[in-house]
This record gives structure tokens, sequence and C-alpha cells, in this order.
């Protein structure tokens, strides 16, 4: 549950933000334990409760962190890459992605990074895992690569078997990206179009795909806590990438952010529905410092959340 009060930056996350800027991703991991314990002026006000779990590489590769009122806490520290984490419907687990074998699987971990298991071994690319609403299953991106082509589609596997489906058995193009709506009979995904991507709905009882939009330029829908809108990331405004909202049928589009001299990417809902977590950069690629971003629904106000030296991306909260 979130907490109840407003979140002031406090003096840790208010180092991170201003303090690191500058600093290379191995003076922030050195500086990381004395941060800790600072105390500093606050230095900004961000309507900002519970917890914002993301990945960053400002250590040197990519680790899961989680920020909270208590400042930044490192879920994960070895030498591969930990990768889009979220949090399970009960918020008492984390499923992420991590390559420690070469491949990127599916794993589940406590909430303080403890007893780590892996739920898929294929031989294939599994990423970006979002949960079922009642917490039993979970959908991924499975990537294969042949001579020919690479081809992505979407898998669900049980947690307590093991079980492993094709989530859209007889749709041919690649798709991926999933995020389930609370019912848990619609999922989103960022589906192949003839010039290049847009953002996609499955009705699983109707086996039915719903392209949501047009023109190659969406991506990365997000359903609300309530299931009625959805937060997703279009570049037909600026070129580049802003966060939009629309409903579930794809109609009542609207634009949330215009900062037209930046890539706006990767929402993420607040618990209560006011905010959208969001990253955003200069530079679109895996070297554009990306930063954590707040957007309020009801008034468009924007706040910078954290920033380090890195990639802070892929927010999940609760």
């Amino acid at each position: 549950m979130p907490y109840k009060k407003t979140f002031i930056l406090g003096s840790f996350t208010a180092l991170m933000v201003f303090i690191f800027i500058g600093q290379s991703p191995a003076a922030g991991k050195n500086r990381l334990q004395q941060q800790q314990s600072s105390q500093s002026a606050l230095s900004a006000q961000v309507p900002f409760t519970g917890q914002i779990i993301f990945h960053s590489n400002f250590d040197g590769d990519n680790e899961i962190y989680c920020l909270s009122q208590s400042g930044l806490k490192k879920l994960t520290d070895n030498t591969w890459e930990d990768e889009y984490p979220v949090w399970s419907p009960d918020g008492q687990r984390i499923a992420f992605t991590a390559n420690p074998k070469g491949n990127y699987d599916i794993f589940l971990m406590q909430l303080d990074g403890s007893q780590v298991s892996q739920l898929t071994t294929a031989s294939s690319q599994e990423k970006e895992p979002a949960w079922f609403p009642d917490g039993s299953k979970i959908v991924y991106s499975r990537e294969k690569k042949t001579l020919v082509r690479k081809s992505i589609a979407l898998y669900s596997i049980e947690i307590n078997t093991g079980q492993l489906n094709k989530i859209i058995p007889r749709y041919s193009r690649s798709h991926g990206i999933p995020f389930v709506s609370p019912t848990g009979t619609l999922v989103t995904f960022t589906g192949k179009r003839t010039f290049g991507w847009d953002a996609a709905v499955y009705n699983i009882e109707k086996k039915k795909v719903t392209f949501l939009d047009e023109g190659g330029k969406s991506c990365r829908a997000r359903f609300s806590r309530d299931g009625r809108h959805l937060a997703y990331v279009s570049s037909k405004a600026d070129g580049k990438g802003d966060i939009w909202l629309m409903k579930p049928d794809g109609s009542d589009k609207i634009r949330l952010t215009h900062r037209d001299d930046s890539y706006d990417y990767f929402p993420a809902w607040s618990p209560d529905g006011q905010y959208i977590v969001f990253n955003s950069s200069r530079q679109h690629d895996h070297n554009g410092d990306w930063q954590l971003y707040i957007i309020e629904v009801a008034t468009r106000k924007t706040s910078l959340l954290f920033d380090s030296p890195g990639n802070d991306v892929f927010p999940d909260w609760k």
C-alpha cells in the first residue's frame, strides 16, 4: 500500500540527483554506501509515495534498485545484467530479467533481493515480464534468432508448475513488451507493423488482436490500476516520444508530456492512478543518460525524481 502523505525528496535521493551528475559509474558505486548516511538540505519536492523499482547501470552494469521514502536500496549486485523489474500483484515479490549464463531468462526474488529463483530456462532471450492479476503466472517476451530473421512472441509461464503457453498462438508478426489488464482478459503489447511498431491489445477470451494506434509510432502501453486507461508512448507529435493516455479500445487519446527536446518513455502508473513515472533522455539510445520523472495526470505537472550518471529505466510503482 502507498504511504498516505507526500514524500519530499530526501537527503540521499537529493544527493543522488545532484552529486552523481557528472560522476563516472565507478565513482557512483564507490560513493553509494557513503551517501546513504549523508545529510543535506532538501533540494526538491516531488509528490511521490510508495516504492518505485527500476534498473540502472550507474555502477557499471544493470542492477535493480528500489526508491522509496527511505532513500535508495540496491536489490541486486553481481557481474551480469539484471533488468525489467515488476512488482507482483500482492507486492510481495519482484519478477525481473537477468543473463547470468549469457542468455536472458525470467527470475523471481523477494523484496529485499533475497531468495532468487529462475523461472525460464530456454536458450532464447526471455525478457520484459508482466504478472497476471492473480499472481499465478507471468507473461513475457521470447526472442528467437535464426539465420533468416529475428522473431519476438509472447509466452506465459505458470509459477507453480512451470507450464508454458504461447499467448497468441496464430499470430505471426513479432510482438512483445506485454502488460495484463486488471481483469486478466486483455494483454497489451507492442506489435510490428509494415513500417514501425504500434501498441495493440489481445483479448484472451475472444482470441482477437486489435491495434490501438496507426502509423507505426506507438509502443509500451500499460493499464491503469482500474483498467480504464492505458499510458503509452507515441512519437507522432514530436518525432521523439511522449507519454500519452487512451482508453483500452484506442479512443480518447490525450498527450500528457509536451517535451519536444527529449524522449519520454517507459510509463508506469502510481497505485492511486494520479501520477505516472517515466524515463526521459535527450538521446534515444542506451548511452543517453535516462532519468526518472513523475507527471501528475490531472495537471500535467512534471518533476524530476531521480538522476544518476547511468540509464535509470523501466520503473514499476507500488
